[in-house]
């Protein structure tokens, strides 16, 4: 896990059935479902009997939640957490600069933002407005160059072709 990672767990509890509900250094109480994962996954079935899953605490040396040898990163908790509450995740928001070939400093040009709140968001120190993805979304289905801006998104026919 990145040492830049801003928010800390600091308390995990276990729920239902594969839920967690976390709190966060930012005051955030956020739950997330687990299950899923831990079915993808031969080597977390054992988590999957309610016994063990019920025994989840903060990895001894922080910066996660195990049940016995196995654990999940904070930042990985954290992003799932704020994407299953329907808010965008700093994993989603690094996804996209990524596949889209972008630094801090071009993905600051991009949004027209400063490369600190780029920054800000990818590491979850800040964030990330509703209007910040739209804007990502919108960037990378029209790609536009520098000095231009378009007034319309292209078709599905032109996107298809512009990515093909």
């Amino acid at each position: 896990m990145s040492e830049y990672f801003f928010p800390k767990l600091e308390v995990v509890e276990a729920l239902a059935p594969y839920r967690l509900r976390t709190t966060w250094s930012t005051g955030e109480v956020l739950e997330v479902d687990v299950g899923e994962i831990l079915r993808n996954i031969p080597a977390l079935a054992p988590i999957l009997d309610a016994e063990v899953f019920g025994r989840v605490h903060i990895a001894e040396w922080g910066g996660g939640i195990e049940w016995f040898d196995t654990e999940f990163g904070e930042d990985n908790v954290y992003a799932w957490a704020k994407e299953q509450a329907g808010e965008v995740s700093h994993e989603m928001f690094g996804e996209w600069m990524h596949r889209n070939g972008l630094s801090l400093t071009t993905a600051a040009e991009a949004l027209g933002i400063s490369r600190r709140m780029v920054s800000y968001y990818r590491t979850a120190r800040k964030a990330i407005p509703r209007s910040i993805w739209l804007a990502c979304l919108g960037w990378e289905a029209t790609r536009p160059n520098a000095k231009t801006l378009p007034r319309t998104l292209p078709t599905a026919r032109e996107y298809a072709a512009a990515h093909a």
